[in-house]
């Protein structure tokens, strides 16, 4: 296994004293879990910053080996992660993404959404600006793994209407592809929601 591509990071576990099993998103490839050396080293610690574009390197000797990953920033996230509302929604699009997609699986229609979802949360002013994306791509990931939640579209700039359907994709999420360890990622999910029903109606 060997390719080079760009890459969201949804994951950074520490593993050992100074290293990292990154989970990397890419188009062709999928979600794939990489060993990253120094990862929590000062010079890479805020390239492995959930919502980050790396460029990966990724290679191992056989595919039931882990794969060891040499990333470069593209883009960082890393200025939003210090304000509450879009670091909730930061990161639990990429806790998300980390814990649902099967591994080496391509979703290629997954990336393109999470990448745009990404964008509008740091450059639109408001939560109104990505609410709606990130429900969609809330509802895309249901389908993509197989669940074919019915989920009515909230009528746009109906802030209330669209905090329901919040609620609706949230249980769906809990009782399909969450529901064996809704407990830990579920979490990030009721702080977004918290935080977004703070906006005013």
């Amino acid at each position: 296994m060997h390719f080079r591509a760009p890459a969201l990071v949804c994951a950074a576990l520490p593993h050992g004293e100074n290293a990292v099993i990154a989970r990397l998103l890419t188009a062709d490839h999928g979600l794939v879990a990489a060993f990253v050396a120094g990862g929590r080293g000062r010079e890479l610690r805020p390239v492995l910053i959930p919502g980050n574009t790396v460029e990966a390197d990724v290679r191992s000797k056989s595919d039931t080996q882990l794969p060891f990953a040499r990333l470069e920033l593209l883009q960082s996230r890393a200025p939003w992660i210090t304000e509450p509302l879009p670091a909730a929604a930061i990161g639990w699009v990429t806790a998300l993404a980390a814990s649902v997609l099967p591994e080496r699986q391509p979703f290629p229609a997954l990336y393109d959404a999470l990448s745009g979802v990404l964008e509008a949360i740091c450059v639109a002013p408001s939560a109104r600006g990505w609410a709606l994306g990130l429900l969609r791509y809330e509802v895309l990931t249901l389908r993509e793994l197989g669940y074919g939640a019915r989920i009515a579209r909230p009528p746009e700039h109906d802030w209330p209407a669209l905090l329901a359907t919040f609620d609706a994709v949230g249980r769906e999420l809990a009782r399909y592809p969450l529901a064996d360890r809704r407990r830990d990622v579920m979490a990030a999910r009721v702080l977004l929601r918290e935080r977004l029903a703070r906006i005013e109606a």
